[in-house]
């Protein structure tokens, strides 16, 4: 099925984790049709209590453009996010991300209330994890297809012996 690689790079990074994860998650039904909003991925690890709201993005709008949009989708997710995980102690309220492949944030460390992640910061995070894991030996299952990818970038690249 196809969908935002982002997106599933997220779901997938949190399910490796023991996430409970909801992705794409319409919320706030209109009586006259549609929805308020959509949520991207939501997870939550009961063992951790944590519950984090990720909103991943490959646009290159102004902070401007952003603040109003993240604004929106934040505040929503705070609103509707504690009926997604139904018979589940939820630590309120949740941990907001917004994920950025094209962005320069200067001092910026937030945004509309919730944290700024930058995508080599995250893949940093999955590469510090998945290194030291020998793909002979503890290969990442191939339920993940894009971890089991950067475990092996993280394995063989660059290549010994042949074009670098």
């Amino acid at each position: 099925m196809p969908g935002n690689h982002l997106e599933d790079l997220v779901a997938e990074w949190y399910q490796f984790q023991g996430f409970f994860v909801r992705r794409n998650v319409q919320v706030g039904k209109r009586p006259q049709g549609g929805y308020e909003c959509e949520l991207d991925v939501v997870a939550f690890h009961p063992g951790k209590r944590l519950l984090v709201h990720l909103e991943p993005s490959l646009d290159a709008n102004s902070w401007e453009k952003r603040e109003l949009r993240y604004r929106k989708k934040f505040e929503a997710g705070r609103k509707y996010i504690p009926g997604l995980f139904p018979g589940m102690d939820l630590p309120l309220p949740p941990k907001q991300v917004a994920l950025f492949v094209f962005a320069g944030r200067g001092e910026r460390t937030t945004l509309a209330g919730g944290q700024i992640l930058l995508i080599k910061e995250f893949l940093a995070e999955i590469l510090t994890a998945v290194k030291d894991r020998k793909v002979a030996a503890a290969a990442v299952p191939e339920e993940y297809p894009l971890l089991r990818t950067l475990q092996f970038a993280a394995q063989y690249w660059p290549l010994k012996g042949g074009p670098a």
